[in-house]
């Protein structure tokens, strides 16, 4: 059902009715939601299904007050058409018995008006409320939704043939539109009598009259406004004032619907209302657009000539000059997924008419027909919406990208976090003391010469003679690598102490250090391109003496085809002072629309008596925003092979802010055993997540001249009263001297997790059995499901 919620979320503003236009929901923008917004609340929150906007039920009289809150729903239940003599409370309670009611009604009023219920639009009305319904429906009512729909035509085929009981449907509209594009001419159409005075050469409306009347049976009340002038800076306080005045006037009594006319023949490719429409969203909300309708008049106006010299074809001037209005409104509302439904009408006298008198325009349709349609549907839809209460499920505005971490998410990173590695820090010192506690110095040395046999001497040695020399030659390489190891931690010892000698001496040492040569860096590897030339020399870097590091990013689907990237990567490692140490990590990309920057620094002192502090700062971008996180850390080495260390995060993103800390406590066993066990803490306001891991590792006999290893996890994390155990399995190791393998697998008490096994070979013949392996399973997975799609279809 969540799935089904979601999904119609997202279909409710972008699903067409007519001609792919939507009818969208609205809340209230009139009502309570109003009197906020004149305090600078725009009104940003719309409903679900569509348009309640009906009067405050504290505007009414007490006798009159449940018929005015929903007029529409006065008329008797399906239940009652089947016998029942009363219902009892629950029942009038009932949102789902009221929504079938005013499914009769709907369905009644189209036999009235001669639409059939197989027209789309009708269709997609009753789809919507359908899905409206099984949201709002519990396990035990959905059955009855389902089964509902059948059963409320035939009520409505019944009651329509008995004429029992009287329909009692109306709804208030609210029109909008520049001066002079026949507002009241349309009004006095709908009614088929001069209900507004009006006027060609001067604006006939001066002032805000509502105007009362019934078209079919249907009680419609039309407040006619005073036209809006052309946009200029002269006219916006004119403008505003109107707009005002009619924000006041609706108050006690909102519309249902909101008519915004323009002229048809008026639009062309100069057409420009936009700082019009984005005056009506400021001062009504962006929430009015929900409901409202476009009339174009003046729709059997002469259509403009093409390119050929004839007149262009109805349909697509219609869709070109509609589409253009309805860009403009996307702009003032900051969101495209907003479509209105059109009207079109044309009040001339001269108009074609059908054999009833009804006035046709050159598509055929009878557009008065159409408006009492669009209106009821309207209507219909937002009793329903209501009903349901639906309040709140749609916001109109930019598209925001920016989704906000989960709180477990921020947590597990945070436990994960390691700290800046430090030149001569902590873990360097254990790794160290390890290699050089070993009594294997001089054995590399000690080892008698070897002969270096070549490949056709190789191949005339039995098979266990290739045996023994290989296992010699893998011997002394790991004596070899473990030799480098310990020459390199040697230097650094030997720099340390020659550092500190020459500090005491007030030496200047830098002066006595010859800057190293700027070394190239490996040229990056350039997709295969139809280009006369090879690229790659636009990519190549060198590492300078300023030990800065900065490289260009590829991207093959950059904007700029002839340069081919559009960021940059920044890498340094410096030492500051004698025992501080900074380091910068990034990457920026910018194109002509979006900005992106990921950023990691840290800075790190180191104590001579032992501990080490350690302080950061995370910048990435999420859509338009930042995502700022401040992270510190105080290794404390108690103990020869314990190191303790506890941190602190805030992580910042708009408004939001999350505050996190933990401990964690490191013990090396021997040279090959090593155990993790941290505990933290991250919450925000209204929400607290817990979480604890345990980690075992145990490193291969060749550590650390290679990375064999060993590790397990396990965790836990409790977040909102609900604890989920996780168990990991980690592990690199060699087979064989020619295959590497490295498994991460996980598993939690969700029942959810993965297996990654990644492989690395240098034989030509395990690397074809990968390759034949994946192509095998490939192919037997496209069977299974060619199979089961044969059985579907059979069945």
């Amino acid at each position: 059902m969540k799935k089904i919620r979601d999904w119609v979320f997202s279909q409710l503003v972008s699903m067409s009715l007519v001609s792919s236009r939507p009818l969208s929901g609205s809340d209230s923008f009139f009502s309570e939601g109003l009197l906020e917004e004149e305090s600078d609340d725009q009104g940003r929150t719309a409903n679900l299904v569509a348009l309640p906007l009906l009067p405050d039920a504290s505007h009414t009289s007490d006798g009159n007050q449940e018929n005015q809150h929903n007029p529409s729903q006065k008329r008797v239940s399906v239940e009652d058409s089947y016998g029942s003599p009363h219902m009892s409370d629950k029942k009038k309670l009932d949102p789902l018995a009221k929504i079938e009611d005013l499914q009769v009604t709907f369905l009644r009023l189209l036999r009235r008006l001669g639409q059939s219920q197989d027209n789309l639009l009708v269709a997609k009305v009753l789809y919507r409320i359908h899905i409206a319904a099984l949201i709002r429906a519990g396990e035990s009512d959905l059955k009855r939704v389902n089964l509902g729909t059948n059963r409320v035509k035939a009520v409505a085929m019944k009651q329509e043939a008995d004429g029992l009981p009287e329909l009692d449907f109306s709804f208030r509209i609210l029109v909008l539109g520049k001066t002079g594009v026949g507002k009241s001419s349309t009004i006095n159409s709908i009614f088929d009598q001069t209900k507004t005075m009006t006027d060609a050469f001067q604006p006939a409306t001066d002032c805000i009259q509502e105007v009362v009347g019934t078209v079919n049976g249907i009680r419609i009340s039309v407040i006619d406004a005073p036209g809006f002038l052309p946009y200029s800076s002269s006219n916006v306080r004119r403008n505003k004032k109107i707009m005002l005045s009619v924000k006041r006037y609706i108050k006690k009594s909102p519309p249902d619907i909101v008519l915004y006319f323009e002229r048809l023949d008026f639009i062309n490719m100069g057409y420009s209302d936009f700082p019009l429409f984005k005056l009506i969203t400021q001062v009504f909300g962006t929430a009015i657009w929900f409901n409202t309708i476009l009339v174009m008049t003046h729709a059997s106006s002469a259509l403009p000539e093409g390119p050929s010299g004839y007149p262009v074809n109805y349909e697509s001037y219609v869709t070109q000059c509609t589409d253009l209005v309805q860009h403009h409104i996307h702009q003032a509302v900051s969101d495209s997924r907003l479509e209105n439904p059109v009207l079109l009408a044309e009040n001339h006298p001269h108009c074609k008419t059908n054999f009833m008198g009804e006035k046709v325009l050159p598509n055929g349709q009878v557009w008065k027909s159409q408006f009492l349609l669009l209106c009821i549907c309207t209507k219909v839809l937002g009793d329903v919406n209501s009903l349901l209460k639906f309040q709140g499920s749609i916001v109109l505005g930019p598209l925001s990208t920016t989704q906000l971490p989960p709180l477990p998410h921020l947590l597990s990173s945070f436990l994960r976090r390691h700290s800046m590695s430090v030149p001569n820090g902590l873990e360097d010192q254990i790794d160290e003391s390890l290699l050089l506690d070993t009594g294997e110095e001089d054995e590399y040395d000690q080892l008698p010469p070897i002969r270096i046999l070549k490949k056709s001497q190789f191949e005339r040695l039995t098979d266990s003679q290739k045996t023994d020399y290989l296992d010699e030659l893998d011997y002394r390489e790991i004596l070899y690598l473990k030799k480098q190891l310990k020459e390199e931690y040697q230097r650094r010892r030997e720099n340390r102490l020659s550092k500190e000698e020459n500090l005491v001496n007030h030496n200047d040492y830098d002066s006595q250090q010859v800057p190293p040569e700027a070394v190239t860096l490996p040229d990056m590897a350039v997709p295969p391109s139809f280009d006369s030339d090879c690229p790659v020399h636009r990519y190549r870097g060198v590492v300078t003496s300023d030990q800065w590091l900065v490289r260009p990013v590829l991207d093959p689907q950059g904007m700029d085809h002839d340069v081919g990237f559009d960021g940059i990567n920044l890498e340094t490692a410096v030492e500051i002072n004698r025992n501080v140490f900074a380091s910068v990590t990034g990457q920026m990309s910018k194109d002509k629309e979006d900005f992106s920057i990921q950023l990691e620094s840290a800075a790190a002192y180191t104590d001579p008596s032992g501990p080490t502090y350690c302080l950061g700062l995370d910048v990435q971008s999420s859509g338009k925003d930042m995502i700022y996180t401040v992270h510190s850390n105080a290794k404390l080495r108690s103990l020869k092979h314990n190191i303790a260390d506890c941190g602190l995060s805030l992580t910042t993103l708009g408004k939001k802010y999350y505050v996190g800390a933990k401990l964690e406590d490191t013990i090396t066993v021997g040279k090959r055993l090593k155990f993790v066990v941290n505990a933290g803490r991250m919450g925000c306001p209204g929400q607290v997540a817990n979480g604890a891991s345990f980690e075992a590792t145990l490193r291969g006999s060749e550590c650390p001249a290679r990375n064999d290893n060993l590790s397990m996890t396990m965790s836990i994390l409790s977040f909102n009263k609900e604890i989920v155990l996780g168990a990991g399995l980690k592990s690199e190791f060699r087979p064989s001297r020619s295959l590497r393998v490295s498994v991460n697998a996980n598993l939690n008490s969700r029942k959810m997790g993965q297996v990654c096994i990644k492989t690395s070979s240098s034989e030509h013949l395990q690397i074809a059995l990968v390759a034949a392996f994946t192509i095998f399973k490939a192919m037997l997975r496209r069977k299974t499901a060619e199979s089961s799609r044969e059985a579907l279809e059979s069945g």
